[in-house]
């Protein structure tokens, strides 16, 4: 922006911010989101391949689709190296994890999970879901101060 006679001023705290980010995250697996969804992920994949056969192109796959989706939006958004961007991906992935508490709730309503592994997913997901929306505040916050995104 300074080649276009627009300097910008970032404070020490918003630099020091770039500069943790930089060194902490090298790519979307560095991010607590991803982590935690990811494991999510695995969980998810492992009750949805022990359903029923019958249950392979109905339930299970729309199961590990939308937590495969999860994941997959963290990782395109923060490839975006824009905030606004990669909060709009993020959002994508908070509606995967409703996505993916409906077909828990669907799979115990039909009788096709047990109510533990539907009690224990859905914890995995509330858990997620906490630490999605750290991070969409956390850009959202970066985004209105403008702190730069690193490339």
């Amino acid at each position: 922006m300074e080649g276009l006679g627009v300097k910008r001023h970032f404070t020490s705290c918003q630099m020091m911010v770039v500069k943790l980010m930089t060194q902490i995250l090298k790519t979307f697996e560095d991010l607590e989101c991803y982590k935690s969804a990811r494991q999510l992920r695995i969980a998810l994949a492992k009750t949805a391949k022990g359903l029923a056969p019958d249950e392979i192109f109905r339930l299970q796959d729309q199961l590990i689709r939308a937590a495969r989706s999860i994941t997959a939006n963290i990782a395109e958004g923060f490839g975006r190296h824009h905030h606004g961007e990669n909060l709009q991906y993020c959002r994508q992935a908070r509606g995967s994890l409703s996505e993916c508490m409906d077909h828990i709730s669907a799979g115990l309503d039909e009788g096709l999970i047990s109510y533990e592994i539907y009690v224990e997913h859905r914890a995995k997901i509330e858990e997620s879901w906490k630490i999605l929306n750290g991070y969409i505040a956390h850009l959202k916050r970066c985004a209105e101060s403008g702190v730069p995104r690193s490339e």
